[in-house]
């Protein structure tokens, strides 16, 4: 089975259409045809890069037929592939109805860090970030108006996930809450939250738990200092966690975006399993255009139809086979898992992965970003009080 990841570093050029299915493979090559698609992965200075372009006749405004634009989207981490086949969708319904190709350029990293990279120069359209947080420090740099979050529905968060962990096949460590990550045998594996923002939601996840536990602040912080002191190593990026746990085989237990995990041990049945902990954290992840740049290069209406269109039900449904919570109830409900259990060996065959039966607290609980980062991850917060490498 081809891989359905894409790895960072890689230069690759694919026909947009062996993405639909069985995925983009790191060693797969194709020219385009006369009548295809084209799409090209390439490593940036900020992370890779993916640009996505759509050919063919559509009825559409006059005014644009035929016309080429282009459009940058900065993401974090794990969503490669979920842009690479969203912007292939999206390329396809704005050629439908404008009659006018976009070619969409992809650039992905830790998303605290590539907030700092469009904050000071890096040119986006559109970000598509871990958390608002990352977001807001793009909007204080000036480039994106405020209240954003008004502008898409949900508070501009089109899709959700949440954090699971990703064991070795039969849990050989009996790994199945945030407690039994912090004895002294088990080995973790997660991002670091100064510059990943699944890492901070990874965290703010661990914190809950041992809240909920009845544990004081200054307990809390003891149980999260031992878990990091278990810490194998801290990544820059989610991605980068996935192949120190995977590919270089390193820790116990990978703490995770729940579309990691699932891609993990959909490419790897035999030797990965998943358990949810009895709490984790709702993740929003937030979109935003970027004010400044769209309207320096006339590139507002296709940029704010880019994210729009991730809330069409084509869009909700493409998201939930990425392993994607969809914020539609309805197209949600298409995926909630059958079963009770809280390890998920398999992929389930009729593709239902969703658990629900998870308590889930959100960001409303810490007091929103702004209170979050300046208390746990600004410089000498919380985590730079616990952590010690």
């Amino acid at each position: 089975m081809k891989s359905r990841f894409l790895t960072a570093g890689l230069t690759l050029t694919l026909v947009l259409g062996t993405l639909t299915g069985c995925g983009s493979s790191a060693s797969a090559a194709a020219s385009e045809g006369a009548s295809g698609s084209s799409a090209a992965v390439s490593e940036g200075a900020s992370g890779s890069s993916v640009s996505a372009a759509a050919s063919g006749e559509a009825s559409g405004s006059a005014s644009l037929e035929g016309t080429t634009v282009e459009l940058t989207n900065v993401s974090y981490d794990p969503t490669r592939e979920l842009y690479a086949a969203y912007n292939e969708l999206f390329a396809d319904y704005w050629q439908e109805q404008k009659g006018q190709t976009v070619e969409i350029t992809q650039s992905h990293g830790g998303s605290g860090k590539q907030a700092l990279e469009v904050a000071n120069g890096l040119e986006a359209d559109v970000v598509t970030l871990a958390l608002e947080g990352d977001v807001d420090a793009v909007k204080n740099a000036g480039l994106i108006e405020e209240g954003y979050t008004s502008e898409f529905d949900l508070d501009s968060s089109p899709y959700t996930s949440t954090i699971v962990f990703l064991v070795r096949k039969d849990n050989p460590k009996n790994i199945q809450d945030w407690d039994d990550l912090t004895r002294e045998d088990v080995g973790v594996i997660t991002p670091n939250p100064k510059t990943s923002g699944g890492a901070r939601w990874n965290y703010l996840a661990a914190w809950y738990y041992f809240e909920k536990q009845g544990l004081s602040e200054d307990q809390i912080k003891e149980q999260l200092k031992a878990l990091f002191q278990n810490v194998v190593v801290l990544d820059s990026g989610a991605r980068g966690s996935t192949t120190s746990f995977v590919e270089n085989g390193q820790g116990d237990v990978l703490i995770a975006w729940e579309n990691e995990a699932f891609l993990s041990l959909e490419e790897n049945p035999d030797d990965y399993e998943i358990v949810v902990p009895s709490v984790s954290i709702l993740c929003q992840p937030t979109v935003a255009v970027v004010d400044e740049v769209v309207d320096k290069r006339g590139t507002r209406e296709v940029a704010e139809e880019y994210l729009s269109y991730l809330y069409s039900d084509d869009a909700q449904k493409l998201e939930a086979e990425w392993y994607y919570r969809p914020t539609n109830e309805n197209i949600l409900s298409d995926y909630e898992y059958a079963e009770t259990s809280n390890t998920i060996t398999e992929i389930p065959e009729d593709g239902k992965w969703i658990i629900t039966n998870v308590e889930l607290t959100d960001i409303s609980h810490f007091n929103g970003w702004t209170e979050a980062t300046e208390k746990h991850f600004a410089d000498g917060g919380v985590f730079d009080e616990i952590y010690e490498e």
